[in-house]
């Protein structure tokens, strides 16, 4: 039974469907109006279909002109979201975006959504509740484990240590 079944996956290891430029432009409609894409990630779909270097710069140039992909409005959502549901600060999101291969003006853009936001009410709420999880008696190893907790999702460094300083004293 093994042998079978190791014998069926080996056959279709090299398999896999081939798309036209038009069903890949359907699928990657579908793909986009899901949610939010970047190009990079439309790329890399695109690439993991076997789509040739042409057939992807046509599909691409395709979900531009009809709306289905704009970094602008990408970055925005991804902001908003990253912040709302994550907690992320500025320089996660900016790491983040430039990874995705972001431009630098879309980042930017991106990230003036977090002034709509309450990003120091947000930071300050955090922070706090993460103080109250800590379990830790000696107060530098407190203190690390929150600096460290609040530096990883982004948060400027200078409000790291200034809040540090103020929770655990």
């Amino acid at each position: 039974m093994k042998t079978q079944i190791l014998i069926f996956f080996k056959l279709n290891i090299g398999s896999h469907k081939i798309f036209t430029v038009e069903e890949a432009k359907r699928a990657l409609e579908h793909f986009c109006a899901y949610q939010e894409r970047c190009h990079k990630e439309v790329q890399d779909k695109l690439r993991n279909m076997h789509m040739i270097p042409e057939a992807i710069d046509t599909v691409i140039v395709h979900l531009v002109t009809h709306n289905f992909l704009n970094e602008e409005r990408f970055a925005k959502a991804y902001v908003r979201g990253k912040f709302k549901f994550k907690y992320w600060g500025r320089n996660r999101l900016t790491a983040e975006l430039k990874r995705r291969q972001i431009s630098r003006y879309n980042i930017e853009t991106g990230l003036k959504e977090l002034e709509t936001l309450d990003y120091y009410g947000t930071f300050d709420a955090l922070a706090a509740r993460r103080c109250e999880l800590i379990k830790e008696s000696n107060t530098y190893k407190k203190r690390k484990k929150l600096a460290d907790y609040l530096l990883y999702r982004g948060w400027e460094s200078s409000m790291v240590y200034e809040k540090v300083k103020e929770l655990i004293p």
